[in-house]
């Protein structure tokens, strides 16, 4: 007669279990980079301006919308965006009377904040910008029309870049007063 071999699966998948355990490359370790700031850089004309990460919801292309009349010129319309209603704002014509021209780079950043659900147009977006506490620069912003938002700057190589509170922004009065 043969002997009978019992298999004990559960000891089986341990020892499994124990050799990718051992054989397993172990994950990279955070390097401590000290204090940085993740933003958002985007360009409204000639100006480079970065919004703390938190205060953009979204970035959309330029969607397709309906105007709204007896409205503001620099009300653009509103965009059905996944079933939701977004006013859109062409910021560089809020801010300065000057509308941005829509290429293949214009997008819109949301923005969510206290029950203002809001869509700023951009001439481009660059994507996320992190800025050690070093390059913060405290002089007051160059553009005069947009100082009253922007906080300070960060300089990295030959840009400042104006860190703008879209908060602020979408806050005040004068921008919350969309009627003619």
């Amino acid at each position: 007669m043969s002997a009978v071999t019992i298999i004990d699966p559960a000891a089986i998948l341990n020892e499994i279990e124990e050799r990718c355990r051992l054989s397993a490359a172990s994950l990279p370790q955070k390097l401590e980079s000290g204090d940085t700031s993740s933003t958002v850089g985007f360009r409204v004309g000639g100006s480079r301006l970065v919004a703390a990460l938190g205060e953009v919801v979204e970035i959309l292309t330029y969607p397709e919308m309906t105007v709204v009349p007896n409205t503001r010129s620099w009300l653009c319309g509103l965009a059905n965006i996944r079933g939701k209603l977004l006013p859109v704002v062409d910021l560089s014509r809020y801010l300065s009377g000057t509308g941005t021209g829509v290429t293949y780079r214009t997008r819109v950043l949301v923005v969510d904040y206290q029950g203002i659900y809001s869509g700023l147009v951009v001439d481009e977006v660059f994507g996320l910008k992190h800025f050690p506490e070093e390059a913060r620069v405290d002089a007051a912003y160059p553009d005069e029309v947009l100082r009253e938002y922007v906080s300070h700057c960060y300089r990295a190589g030959e840009y400042d870049w104006g860190l703008i509170s879209l908060f602020s922004l979408v806050e005040a009065p004068q921008f919350l007063q969309t009627a003619v």
